[in-house]
């Protein structure tokens, strides 16, 4: 079984409340990342028609503060298909309600796992490309794995080459110790 992106895609938005800030008027991140798993949860069981689980998320950066009184809009969209899994990605945008500026606040990507009522993984729907976004992000979402494969074999304990970081270390506000 295969189905379009479009299909599964989910979009909330939610008026940011003092409740919600943190010591500097500005969104808590805590809970803007609270609100990024509760859409990456329902576009990725939207999906699978199945129960699923956050297993990692790619990079959160927070590209722009967002204020008290704004309007915070999340879109996910299903980027890639596993076998159990599937990439999520998630776009974050605030719209200041009295000018209509809207801010690009952060992306990030969400690998979630389709359960069954027995906490075993459970087969998802493939995806259907249907245009060059869709194919683009599929491959980014490729590229990324193998990425993430590189950066954990690289700096394993077992394997790590102390002598060939030294040098780039000792660039940064560090004081070796040896």
């Amino acid at each position: 079984m295969f189905k379009h992106a479009k299909d599964s895609q989910v979009s909330i938005t939610e008026l940011m409340l003092p409740a919600h800030s943190n010591f500097s008027g500005k969104i808590h991140g805590g809970h803007i990342l609270n609100l990024m798993d509760q859409i990456a949860f329902a576009c990725a069981s939207k999906h699978s028609r199945n129960y699923c689980v956050t297993a990692s998320v790619n990079r959160v950066d927070f590209l722009n503060p967002i204020e008290v009184g704004e309007l915070v809009t999340l879109k996910a969209s299903v980027n890639y298909t596993g076998r159990t899994s599937m990439v999520i990605g998630l776009r974050v945008e605030s719209q200041n309600i009295q000018t209509g500026k809207v801010k690009h606040c952060n992306s990030s990507y969400f690998t979630m796992v389709a359960k069954d009522e027995n906490g075993k993984n459970v087969k998802v729907p493939g995806l259907i490309l249907d245009d060059k976004q869709s194919v683009r992000r599929f491959a980014r979402s490729i590229a990324r794995q193998e990425q993430a494969k590189t950066r954990s074999s690289r700096f394993k304990s077992s394997e790590f080459k102390m002598e060939e970081h030294l040098e780039a270390i000792k660039l940064h506000n560090v004081k070796l110790e040896l």
